[in-house]
């Protein structure tokens, strides 16, 4: 497999069902599917979003406290995800955003290569560790600093669309799609900073259905069920 460092960006929803913001099935649900991935050649990481917490800013609250409240809520998720790993047998670590909080360790990236290299699935929380950045954003900056071969973006439909699918019934899925023309079509995949990021690093995203079982081993087959977004 060309792909040896893999960086998977899971929504908050992701772990989340119709009653609770975390739920134990969606979190049996992650696990299953990144133990059928697993093998010695593969180095895995994470990061997760705060949406089954937190959407962000409102009235009475401003976007620097609301991001914070965010910050905080990836490292909520990214415990619970690292536990239900570790439950199913597969060592993990939560790194956090240094100033955030130290219900885990703090992020670096030398840090980051020794648990990966140890064989570890290594979640990255706390976002940046600034306000004004989302963990789209975060998940270019780790993939970038861990020399990450590829993005992992974990959606609820099978790739990227010229226009939303559930919306627009004319709408048709890329294969491939640059990150120029990503950012171009304002295609509301990742925010332009991440593809910034991405572009200057090279790293190729990987749009795909995370909710079919079976599919994160797919993707990491080589098997052509999303969109690649690449120069």
């Amino acid at each position: 497999m060309k792909n040896k460092r893999v960086l998977l960006k899971l929504s908050g929803e992701t772990l989340a069902d119709n009653d609770n913001p975390i739920c134990t099935q969606s979190l049996q649900n992650i696990a299953n599917e990144i133990k059928t991935v697993l093998h010695n050649e593969l180095e895995l990481s994470i990061v997760v979003g705060a949406g089954n917490f937190w959407r962000g800013a409102g009235k009475q609250i401003n976007r620097v406290s609301a991001d914070k409240i965010g910050m905080l809520a990836t490292v909520m998720n990214a415990i619970a995800i690292s536990e239900s790993l570790k439950t199913n047998g597969i060592k993990s670590v939560v790194l956090c955003a240094s100033g955030v909080t130290n219900f885990c360790e703090t992020f670096s990236q030398q840090k980051a290569d020794k648990y990966l290299n140890e064989g570890y699935v290594v979640i990255f929380a706390g976002g940046t560790g600034n306000p004004f950045f989302t963990t789209d954003t975060t998940a270019a900056l780790r993939a970038s600093e861990i020399k990450a071969d590829i993005i992992l973006k974990a959606t609820q439909v099978d790739g990227v669309y010229t226009a939303d699918p559930k919306k627009d019934k004319t709408a048709t899925k890329y294969d491939k799609i640059s990150y120029q023309e990503a950012i171009n079509k304002n295609l509301k995949i990742m925010d332009i900073s991440a593809f910034l990021l991405c572009m200057e690093n090279n790293i190729e995203i990987y749009v795909f259905d995370f909710y079919g079982k079976g599919n994160l081993k797919k993707v990491l087959d080589g098997k052509s069920i999303g969109t690649s977004i690449s120069k």
